[in-house]
């Protein structure tokens, strides 16, 4: 169903993914999840008293929703490498929909920060190191920004955001092209068939020509491209846009950057004279030969292409100048696809429609509100109509407990506020006293539902971390926990018997280690001592008996995870290989899921 072509650096290597999605979608069915008949509880959590079972809340029903309800929603999440402009982006796009009155932009690193960017780290250093959830009204929609982080140490965060996405807009710089991050995200896009938009962005600087970039993302991805506007120049010469199905002109006007762009528009047939006269002798020569070469050569937009991810929409513009957004904005809501039908891990299908609430943990995040040490998970709303109160199930609870959920909170960067119910497409916001973890998938229904999980980036980067003051142990133990619950790196620890006792962060760059102690530092008010170990791959074991059967294996390093499952670490491709000839019947794979909770 979901194919690509992901590189072996992303994952670790390329033939696990490709056993990874031969085992989640293989057959294609619609789900029949028997109706709620159970409404007992045994378990409640945050969210009530864990020993209140006797207050039930006023729920619907049915948790079924409309097909109007299902297609007033749209969500997104915006890739990029990282300086293309994609904070700025998204504060545009807030200024549109009227969330905000006026753009921080990333000019506002030197004062109070962005909208999207809340932590201390990230106004400090001027760079996106979490996902976040932005949403607004436009044009009779609800629409979810899903904003990833900038920073390449960061694409594991953006990597779960996009398994919550259902429309993607990948971010250029015009004078760069396609950049590293922005590969390996846009790879991620396609493995999951995610219909993406590209927006050109910096036009208002130097830029390569259009049309070397529209080949770069025909040659690289092998899909199509259909620009749907086209530029009139570029950096001081440049005059504006061409819309290909309108004929319109959009004129550039350098205002006030803060604000929305003026409108400036003419038709190119009948206000020629006056376009001519606007963006001089020269560009009108150049776009009336451009307009020629793309109605002879542009691929036309095909929606089920689009859909399907063959093909990617073009726009240039400035973020920055907020020219271009707006034409982004409306055409997305006229492309894009409304919350989808989503694959279980048995290969069943469920429709947003469907009469029970399925939803899944892509995120958790620790210290929003420092004052009170809470805990989030950012749950993406699958079916159904979800309602403050109700009872759910938990894929990893075996023995029929629910969990109540009582104060779901609808996020806007940092900001929360409680929320009555929510629909598919929608992200909810429940607070976490330890039952979640990413992956988990939360539903109504007496049939058991899970949806595949979300693996981890394999880690390239691995260090010891230490408590140099015994006294803050605690605080170190317990800030070090909840970090590693939102996935900010991977913990490893030595097999019993060789090692340190001491905790090994396994993280994809650099930045992931110095957030964590920096973190550590604010939050929890406790120092930390790194000391790197010379390794750089990771590999999972299917089991310790498989491991051990092969006797003690030399250049590598037995280590356990948090879920005490066997991990391997190499130095090198090298003993990764030699590894493998000495034994090729032992399973390794670059990531793990989570066990079964009981």
């Amino acid at each position: 169903m979901e194919i690509g072509f992901i590189s072996g650096n992303l994952f670790g290597y390329q033939k696990g993914l490709h056993e990874l999605q031969d085992e989640y979608f293989c057959n294609h069915r619609i789900v029949s999840i028997k109706p709620r008949t159970c409404r007992s509880v045994h378990l409640c959590m945050e969210i009530s008293s864990s020993n209140d079972t006797s207050v039930e809340s006023d729920i619907d029903d049915t948790l079924a929703v409309s097909e109007e309800q299902v297609e007033m929603r749209r969500n997104l999440a915006i890739i990029s490498h990282a300086d293309a402009g994609k904070t700025t982006l998204t504060e545009k796009l807030l200024l549109y929909g009227g969330a905000i009155q006026q753009a921080g932009a990333v000019r506002a690193r030197r004062s109070a920060g962005t909208v999207s960017d809340w932590m201390s780290i990230e106004k400090e250093r001027g760079i996106s190191i979490t996902s976040t959830v932005l949403s607004f009204e436009y044009s009779n929609k609800h629409i979810n920004i899903l904003d990833t982080p900038g920073h390449q140490d960061f694409s594991e965060d953006t990597y779960r955001t996009l398994a919550a996405a259902d429309n993607v807009i990948m971010l250029v710089d015009a004078a760069k092209g396609l950049e590293t991050q922005t590969r390996k995200l846009f790879e991620v896009t396609q493995m999951r068939k995610l219909p993406t938009l590209t927006f050109i962005n910096k036009l208002d600087r130097p830029a390569l020509s259009p049309y070397e970039l529209c080949d770069q993302i025909e040659q690289e991805f092998h899909i199509k491209t259909t620009p749907i506007v086209w530029p009139i120049g570029d950096g001081e010469q440049f005059k504006g846009v061409y819309e290909l199905s309108t004929g319109l002109v959009h004129l550039f006007n350098r205002t006030d950057r803060r604000k929305k762009a003026e409108e400036n528009v003419l038709h190119i047939e009948t206000d020629a004279n006056q376009v001519q006269k606007e963006i001089g002798d020269r560009l009108f020569a150049q776009l009336q030969e451009d307009i020629m070469i793309l109605e002879e050569m542009a691929h036309p937009f095909d929606r089920e292409e689009f859909l399907r991810g063959d093909l990617t929409p073009i726009f240039f513009g400035s973020a920055m100048s907020t020219f271009g957004v707006e034409l982004l904005l409306n055409r997305f809501l006229e492309m894009s696809q409304a919350p989808a039908s989503r694959e279980l891990l048995d290969g069943s299908i469920v429709k947003p429609t469907h009469e029970e609430f399925t939803g899944f943990v892509f995120k958790l995040q620790a210290n929003m509100d420092p004052k009170h040490r809470d805990r989030i998970a950012y749950v993406r709303v699958i079916s159904g109509k979800f309602t403050k109160g109700m009872r759910v199930n938990h894929s990893r609870m075996k023995n029929g407990k629910q969990i109540a959920l009582s104060r779901p909170q609808k996020l806007f960067g940092s900001d929360r506020v409680v929320i009555e119910d929510a629909y598919p497409g929608d992200v909810v916001g429940l607070n976490n006293p330890g039952a979640f973890v990413i992956g988990d998938t939360l539903y109504t229904g007496n049939q058991r539902v899970r949806f595949p999980g979300i693996p981890s980036f394999s880690p390239e980067l691995f260090a010891y971390l230490r408590n140099p003051q015994p006294s803050q142990r605690k605080n170190f133990l317990k800030g070090l926990g909840q970090l590693l619950e939102e996935g900010a790196v991977q913990m490893l620890r030595a097999r019993s018997d060789e090692g340190s006792e001491d905790p090994i962060l396994a993280a994809v760059g650099q930045l992931q280690f110095e957030v964590v102690q920096q973190r550590l530092r604010e939050e929890y008010n406790v120092e930390s001592q790194l000391e790197v170990i010379p390794y750089s791959i990771a590999r999972w074991v299917n089991s310790w008996e498989a491991l051990d059967s092969c006797g003690r294996i030399f250049n590598c390093f037995y280590a356990k995870d948090r879920w005490n499952q066997p991990v391997l670490l190499f130095k090198n491709e090298w003993n990764l290989n030699s590894l493998l000839e000495d034994h090729p019947h032992l399973q390794l794979a670059p990531w793990a899921f989570p066990p079964s909770d009981e």
